[in-house]
């Protein structure tokens, strides 16, 4: 796929998730079929370029191009500069946030709050592409503020006469935060409205829904988010479908420890052992969710202190849930009340 001048590998997209898509996430999903992968959002406060935070999450070293850094803010002057500063670093991607909910960034108007102001809205794109001439700016927003103002489509208008060259949906307003079904009716609009490249999101799960979802919007390609989280192969599953309209086998137990295990250790390289420990617990509880005994399992693996024994217990957790199952066996297949509690 073409996508903004580069030639990637599908028109699979990884969400930007604030604590989730940092650089082994994004490696990993790109080496399991993801086309593009977008950083977490890098704020424009330049007072806090050089934060242990803001410098992990702009860390892109040895990561596949293209590299698309998320910038977030509500100044249009600050968003430039933050766009020129992550340019100069090796962003080939420039990535506006106007979609997270969270409220600590629509408090100070960024984010989705954004979508209140269309007028800030076409200042901030302005200034950004104006700031970095050179390298593609791309837009992530939602249907809208509310169920009452949903302005996706003027605001993507005013995107496409920016210079923005393309557009991430999320199908729920900000209201709705990430409670309730995708609606993809406005993503669909909106892409009958520009003639610019139209990523939906939201609730994209499955292969089928994946489908689903690019013949109901007419999208360009889709982004995926919470459903990568602990199944990273869901993006080469959604890239077999939609090549040929059957299933891929099931990841096997063998391969997802593995997996697992390594993204443990690019974890603890990436972080440092004791805080790779404390990030490594939720992407261990993603990994194992709904799998008989899992919760006691968890319950357990997030008292371990270091990264020896957190890797042995995984290791271990695996290898007698292959022995008692004979493979990887999910609560829903089981009516215990261990399983229906993982």
């Amino acid at each position: 796929m073409e996508f903004v001048g580069f030639q990637l590998r599908n028109n699979l997209f990884v969400a930007p998730m604030a604590g989730v898509t940092d650089r082994p996430f994004r490696q990993l999903c790109k080496k399991m079929g993801a086309g593009l992968a977008v950083s977490e959002m890098v704020t424009s406060n330049s007072l806090l370029y050089g934060s242990a935070k803001t410098l992990r999450r702009a860390n892109h070293i040895g990561e596949t191009a293209p590299i698309a850094v998320q910038i977030a803010g509500s100044d249009p002057r600050m968003m430039a500069e933050a766009a020129r500063h992550n340019v100069e670093r090796g962003a080939q991607i420039i990535d506006i946030n106007m979609g997270c909910p969270a409220k600590k960034v629509c408090n100070v108007m960024a984010g989705s709050a954004l979508m209140q102001d269309e007028t800030q809205v076409g200042r901030i794109l302005d200034a950004v592409v104006g700031a970095v001439p050179n390298t593609p700016v791309t837009l992530k927003f939602r249907t809208g503020w509310n169920l009452a103002n949903k302005n996706a489509p003027a605001i993507a208008r005013i995107a496409e006469a920016a210079g923005v060259r393309a557009l991430a949906i999320h199908g729920r307003t900000r209201c709705q935060q990430y409670r309730g079904e995708a609606e993809y009716d406005t993503i669909a609009l909106v892409k009958t409205l520009v003639n610019i490249p139209v990523i939906a999101n939201g609730d994209i799960t499955t292969p089928e829904k994946a489908k689903q979802v690019l013949d109901a919007t007419g999208a360009d390609g889709l982004m995926i988010g919470r459903a990568a989280q602990g199944r990273p192969w869901l993006f080469r599953e959604i890239e077999h479908y939609l090549k040929t309209g059957e299933h891929l086998p099931p990841a096997k137990a063998d391969e997802i420890l593995a997996v697992l295990l390594a993204h443990l250790d690019d974890l603890y390289a990436f972080y440092g052992r004791e805080t790779g420990v404390k990030v490594a617990r939720k992407h261990i509880s993603w990994y194992t969710k709904g799998l008989i005994g899992s919760a006691a399992f968890r319950k357990i693996m997030n008292t371990l202190p270091d990264a020896e024994q957190q890797r042995g217990a995984v290791h271990a957790f695996f290898l007698r849930h292959a022995a008692e199952h004979g493979r990887l066996t999910y609560a829903h297949e089981d009516n215990d009340k261990e399983a229906l509690a993982a």
